[in-house]
């Protein structure tokens, strides 16, 4: 035969020796299991959710505009404080878990322990697809013994959150505000201060203040190049001027001069200077010369008196050339065009020497002034740009500050306003069936560890006090090979003992599942058990 079938053939015959001791073992853990369930205390659930909207109409339109709280923070916090020690405490003794007048810390931390035990806090996004922004449901479950005290901690905890949310976050706005609203007036005051002091440096050092055109060093750097700018144009001007006034004395000017004299005697012209003067004596000498001869009187008069006419136009052409002034005046030159346009564009050059030396005297009188301020003016400079530096960081901090303390109060106004909506998505409900413990799969777990504890107790006694069942195990204890195996005499006998034997132990396992039965019908009536009042808080934690 098998050997695994032999060995499992052993073991059921050795444990079925102790049948009645193990189904005897059996129902006394049955029965005293089912005892035990009875005595358990049922516990009721009451459960509540809440959906944190921050979606509002309002979100968006103060995007920028206002500080805007993250509710999710506050959410968190106020969700975390609600199970510790102190509020757990507290709510204990309101709903009358615990005494109020009880001091005892061993009974306080058992009514604590209990709550923490049996509070359940949940979390879950009400759209996943909005994301950190969309709605959020937080829900609360709790089990007790009494439905009403279960509804009353549920009730109690979720009013909890949603004043504790609000309450925090409009403290956390107004604490925000004072001290924006302290640092405010801050840098108010130190902006003001760093005002009177740039405002006093500028009126002491009145006239050593960097320009439009830059600092003291940029000043001057521009002031000596326009030094040397103005030098290089008045030497242009210069020597242009000189270049005019060669021109003027020039052949081409006499030249253009001396031309003048035959036109102003053809046109008739009439005058006192040099030109005219021969221009009329030579149209008397013609005259003259028309009436009477060579040998007249006049007419040697005229020619001596032309003759001296044209030694003074000699001179003055002399003259002219020199550059003698008197010489022009007499002469006719001033009716010249050329001579005219070239002592024009001297005279303009003229001016322009003129204007460039008054600069040149400037801008040398500037620079000088600025070199003798040489070693006071870059320190004054300094601290300017010092006094510039913190008032700039004043006025700069000092605008944020203001900018972010309207914003914290708008953002407080919008949260008035309702930019954070609580909405009960289910009020504060407690089943009206025990939650727990579940009776009928307990009764039906104790029947099944009794029958087991029985069966486990006869294996151990067969292994105590071991019999053999079987050929292989004959020959496996002794070590002696088995040649034959005698049946009991009468078969038929020894099938109807066995027989009773299962049908004694079928009817008693019967019996048990009959009881098993009716504990579960009084279960499910409601037949409860209970402790004596000292060991019922044991029994409740």
């Amino acid at each position: 035969m098998n050997p695994y079938f032999d060995k499992i053939q052993d073991e059921f015959v050795g444990t079925w020796r102790y049948r009645w001791l193990a189904f005897g073992v059996a129902s006394l853990l049955a029965i005293a299991g089912w005892l035990l369930v009875f005595l358990l205390p049922d516990r009721y659930e009451a459960r509540t959710s809440v959906l944190v909207d921050t979606r509002t109409a309002l979100k968006p339109a103060l995007e920028g505009l206002a500080t805007q709280q993250d509710v999710g923070v506050e959410l968190s916090y106020v969700r975390e404080s609600l199970l510790t020690d102190a509020r757990l405490l507290g709510i204990a003794k309101m709903v009358g878990l615990l005494p109020a007048s009880d001091t005892d810390p061993a009974h306080q931390d058992r009514a604590i322990m209990y709550l923490l035990k049996h509070v359940q806090l949940t979390k879950e996004s009400a759209d996943d697809h909005q994301g950190p922004s969309g709605g959020t449901t937080y829900g609360i479950q709790y089990q007790d013994t009494n439905r009403a005290r279960a509804l009353n901690v549920v009730s109690i905890l979720l009013q909890t959150l949603i004043d504790e949310t609000l309450g925090g976050k409009k403290q956390g706005s107004e604490s925000a505000q004072q001290f924006l609203e302290s640092q405010v007036k801050d840098y108010e005051k130190r902006l003001r201060n760093a005002e009177d002091r740039l405002a006093d440096f500028k009126s002491r050092h009145f006239g050593l203040m960097p320009s439009e055109r830059g600092g003291y060093f940029e000043q001057l750097r521009q002031e000596t190049a326009a030094i040397e700018e103005t030098r290089t144009k008045l030497l242009v001007a210069q020597n242009r001027r000189a270049t005019l006034e060669k021109q003027l004395h020039g052949d081409a000017a006499v030249a253009a001069t001396a031309a003048i004299l035959p036109a102003a005697s053809s046109g008739g012209a009439v005058g006192m200077d040099t030109v005219s003067r021969i221009a009329q004596t030579r149209a008397h000498l013609d005259d003259l010369l028309l009436k009477f001869t060579d040998k007249h009187p006049d007419v040697i008069e005229t020619r001596k008196t032309l003759a001296e006419l044209e030694r003074r136009r000699a001179a003055e052409i002399d003259s002219l050339r020199n550059g003698d002034a008197a010489a022009a005046a007499s002469s006719v030159a001033s009716a010249n065009p050329v001579y005219q346009s070239i002592q024009l564009e001297l005279n303009h050059a003229d001016v322009d020497i003129a204007d460039l030396r008054t600069q040149l005297a400037e801008h040398e009188d500037k620079a000088r002034q600025l070199r003798q301020m040489l070693n006071t003016a870059p320190q004054v400079e300094a601290e300017f740009a010092q006094l510039n530096r913190d008032y700039d960081v004043n006025k700069a901090q000092y605008a944020a500050l203001l900018s972010s303390f309207e914003k914290a109060r708008l953002g407080e106004r919008a949260d008035s306003a309702g930019s954070v909506r609580f909405q009960v998505v289910e009020p504060p409900i407690v089943s009206t069936r025990p939650v727990w413990p579940k009776r009928t799969i307990f009764l039906g777990g104790v029947l099944l560890a009794a029958f087991a504890a029985g069966i486990a107790i006869a294996n151990r006694l067969d292994r105590w006090r071991p019999m053999v069942g079987s050929v292989s195990g004959l020959a496996g204890y002794t070590g002696v090979p088995v040649l034959a195996a005698v049946g009991p005499a009468f078969p038929a006998r020894a099938r109807g003992t066995r027989r009773l034997e299962i049908f004694k132990v079928s009817a008693a396992a019967a019996c048990l599942l009959v009881v098993f039965a009716g504990a579960v019908v009084l279960s499910r009536n409601g037949l409860r058990l209970s402790l004596p009042p000292a060991l019922q808080s044991l029994v409740q934690r």
